[in-house]
């Protein structure tokens, strides 16, 4: 007996082989990338009909099995891990409906890897935009949120210690300018993958006269690669695709480890409903952060796809194998899957948590956040460097905490204490001053440099993020139109051309 799919071979697939390799990518493969198979099949024979490689007859008699077999759907083709991948198995199908004269003359200036290598770039290019457009989805829904809470006074941190007050809606802000460089960087992998391989055949091109830049914009590609070699050897783009989920996911989970300490009961920060936590089986009291939990997972589960897909093809000939251009790919479409997933949690957490505006307030009032201003009103009022400063305040909130008092019980007497220590002189500062400085409203109003957190400049830059947001949705919103729109000509010519028969029989 021999191979299934080439006289070259005299045995047929190993059951080992069939059962560890061929078998588990069929699954995997076939039923995803059936519809991709479709429209590629759809643009060749279009193109090699227009080119006249194909006549006629054979073009229309391939044309209208073809679209049969996406009408009826993958389920009708049954499936031969024998027969080694997806495409031998759908050509099987496709020839036992035609015959071989006919549905063998499909594959005529073509080959699996530019296939497959097309298929790649469709899947990122589709997953790209997606993501991208929930992604700029989360964006907005935190900038509303940001703009409804740009007067929600919080401290703000750095190295978990209580620095300098800010606002809730101020670090939502931040978050999206993150998210939005998130976006770019799925944009640019937009634009890698959104080039099509098809025609460059096994790597070396075809002397059949075919029409590369026809089957790409038939496809709803921007362009056709320029080198056959390049167009098979390179998943770059997934990889790129991937490695931007990492990134994301990073930034979310960032978000999400900022949640969870600001949700329990020590901060009293945030508050989540009861529809997105869980409880316990034995402790009644119990309200977990479940969702949090899930999503500091799925990142670590994301870094983990994409640093074995780097590994995959690291030590790789830059051609055309199964594991550069196989088994590198199969991590990014997982990572892709969880990612849709994430920045739906991600959207649901942002709109649905609740700041507690007076805990977020009492703490930034009592935690000596606000005390960088009184450093810098020793500067402008007692004519010293910051440096003195600096050194002032730092002793006075030493005897605060020594006294156990609060930064707003900082008195100037304080004040002229420490001053007396560090210059051997007091410094006499006013209690309204000092008051002024400590408060955290008008301490947060008072930093109206750009990039601060003043309620005016934080919503005035919410007003910016939005239209960068805007300008973002309309690029990937004119790929996917144009995707669209070649997809529905695509299947509009495809049909003429398998109704040509019927049209000549009535002519005659």
């Amino acid at each position: 007996m021999e191979s299934k799919v080439s006289s070259r071979l005299k045995q047929p697939l190993a059951q080992k082989v069939i059962q560890h390799v061929f078998l588990p990518r069929l699954n995997r493969e076939f039923f995803a990338n059936f519809e991709m198979l479709n429209q590629i099949n759809f643009a060749h024979t279009l193109m090699l009909h227009a080119q006249g490689i194909l006549d006629e007859r054979t073009s229309t008699q391939l044309a209208a099995a073809l679209v049969k077999m996406q009408d009826e759907g993958p389920d009708a083709v049954t499936l031969d891990p024998a027969r080694e991948e997806a495409y031998f198995n759908y050509e099987a199908h496709l020839i036992g409906q035609v015959g071989q004269d006919v549905g063998g003359r499909l594959h005529t200036a073509r080959s699996r890897n530019d296939m497959g290598a097309t298929i790649d770039r469709m899947r990122a290019r589709d997953f790209a935009m997606r993501i991208a457009t929930l992604l700029a989805d989360l964006a907005d829904t935190a900038l509303s949120q940001a703009d409804k809470y740009a007067t929600c006074v919080m401290p703000g941190y750095t190295h978990m210690q209580a620095a300098q007050p800010i606002t809730y809606g101020f670090y939502l802000s931040a978050l999206v300018d993150a998210w939005t460089r998130d976006i770019d960087r799925l944009v640019h992998a937009l634009h890698a993958a959104d080039a099509s391989p098809l025609g460059a055949c096994a790597l070396a091109g075809t002397a059949f006269p075919i029409d590369r830049a026809a089957t790409s914009a038939m496809l709803g590609f921007s362009r056709p690669l320029p080198n056959a070699l390049d167009s098979v050897a390179s998943r770059d783009f997934a990889l790129e695709l991937s490695a931007s989920l990492s990134i994301m996911m990073i930034t979310c989970s960032r978000m999400v480890q900022d949640f969870y300490i600001w949700s329990t009961p020590e901060f009293g920060y945030l508050t989540f409903p009861d529809s997105i936590a869980s409880t316990s089986s034995i402790m009644p009291q119990k309200k977990n952060p479940a969702v949090l939990e899930y999503l500091r997972g799925k990142t670590g589960h994301l870094i983990g796809l994409t640093s074995a897909a780097f590994s995959t093809v690291k030590s790789t000939h830059f051609t055309h194998s199964g594991d550069s251009s196989r088994e590198s790919t199969r991590t990014c479409w997982e990572a892709c899957d969880e990612a849709i997933k994430a920045l739906e949690l991600m959207c649901l957490l942002v709109e649905n948590v609740e700041p507690n505006r007076g805990r977020m307030a009492a703490r930034a009032a009592e935690d000596f956040s606000t005390v960088t201003d009184l450093a810098d009103l020793l500067v402008t009022q007692a004519n010293i460097t910051f440096r003195d400063a600096h050194h002032i305040i730092g002793a006075v909130v030493r005897q605060a905490i020594e006294s156990g008092v609060s930064a707003k019980d900082i008195t100037p007497a304080m004040i002229d204490a420490a001053a007396a220590q560090q210059l051997g002189r007091a410094v006499s500062l006013k209690t309204q001053d000092i008051a002024a400085c400590l408060d955290p409203v008008r301490n947060v109003a008072a930093r109206q440099s750009l990039g601060g957190p003043a309620p005016d400049g934080v919503r005035a830059h919410i007003d910016e993020q939005r239209a960068r947001l805007n300008e973002r949705r309309q690029l990937i919103d004119a790929t996917r139109r144009r995707v669209g729109d070649a997809h529905d000509s695509l299947q509009q010519r495809i049909r003429v051309l398998a109704a040509l028969p019927s049209r000549e029989a009535v002519a005659h």
